[in-house]
């Protein structure tokens, strides 16, 4: 397993977290792995490990999510997620244009910062990151009604996310979440997904203010606006296993992402095998095979 070296620097108005592998190299630019909604940067040490050739990886940890967590806030607004990106680059490589992969919530961050700011991306991977239902504005009134419902929770505390009494019911937490994720990695990630308070109790490394919905409205014109700005050749993995059903129940679709995703000039696909959402735990290897492969 490679080595991980980890950093932290203040961005922006936080104390945020990154990882990274290997060293900075004049014949190939940075990777820059962002991980999805509750999970880390660490959460690529397998797909890092798999690389068919050492190259500077770096993972931060996003806002509100494992050694990011310093800024009390009680709802997150999903542009800081890249403006976070953004000054973040100017710290660690900004004079570079990076190979850019994020995962599920993750990969939405990734497309959106790759149009917004296309000449800092040279390669772009989105692994299972589809964004979120269409909205219109005759739903603002009901999500402004949630969005203070559930501050009102959160402040009551039911929102708070469950102890685990030891990493072993972490790791069997993780395995629940995703069967294909054998006992061995489960554990390794356990310790980095997790961690432990002053009563020995374990927390998951992620705000309880994500639980919160969102004010915003889901505007899919702007989505596709920012889509037809990006500039790198585009590359999709997602897993055969679909899971887009289990979580919107019809309201959105692979289909209705694939059409979102004609407004992306360079843009190829791919299914990855035995693996559901989380791919770069279920097939490391194949995930990291398809990087090598696009940036080369």
């Amino acid at each position: 397993m490679q080595r991980a070296t980890r950093h932290r620097a203040r961005v922006r108005c936080h104390l945020m977290q990154w990882l990274s592998w290997g060293t900075p190299s004049s014949n190939q630019p940075p990777l820059v792995l962002l991980h999805g909604w509750m999970d880390v940067g660490a959460s690529f040490q397998f797909v890092v490990d798999a690389l068919p050739q050492p190259r500077w990886v770096l993972a931060p940890d996003l806002r509100g999510f494992g050694g990011s967590m310093g800024t009390r806030q009680d709802h997150f607004f999903f542009p800081d997620y890249l403006a976070d990106l953004d000054a973040w680059l100017d710290i660690t490589c900004a004079e570079h244009a990076i190979d850019l992969l994020g995962h599920s919530m993750g990969g939405h961050v990734a497309m959106l910062y790759a149009g917004v700011r296309p000449a800092r991306v040279r390669r772009l991977i989105n692994v299972e990151g589809y964004g979120m239902a269409a909205t219109q504005a005759s739903d603002a009134p009901a999500r402004y009604a949630r969005w203070l419902d559930d501050l009102q929770a959160l402040r009551r505390g039911d929102k708070n996310l469950r102890p685990y009494p030891n990493l072993q019911a972490v790791a069997t937490r993780l395995q629940q979440t995703n069967p294909r994720l054998p006992a061995d990695k489960a554990s390794w990630l356990a310790r980095h997904w997790a961690k432990r308070d002053a009563h020995g109790q374990w927390h998951i490394a992620g705000s309880a203010a994500h639980k919160v919905s969102s004010a915003q409205l889901f505007r899919v014109d702007e989505v596709l606006a920012v889509y037809a700005a990006i500039k790198a050749p585009t590359l999709l993995l997602e897993a055969a296993h679909d899971s887009l059903p289990a979580w919107w129940r019809g309201r959105y679709t692979r289909d209705e992402f694939y059409q979102r995703l004609g407004a992306v000039r360079q843009l190829s696909r791919h299914l990855i095998t035995g693996a559901g959402h989380m791919v770069h735990h279920d097939q490391p290897a194949a995930v990291a095979g398809h990087v090598a492969a696009h940036t080369a």
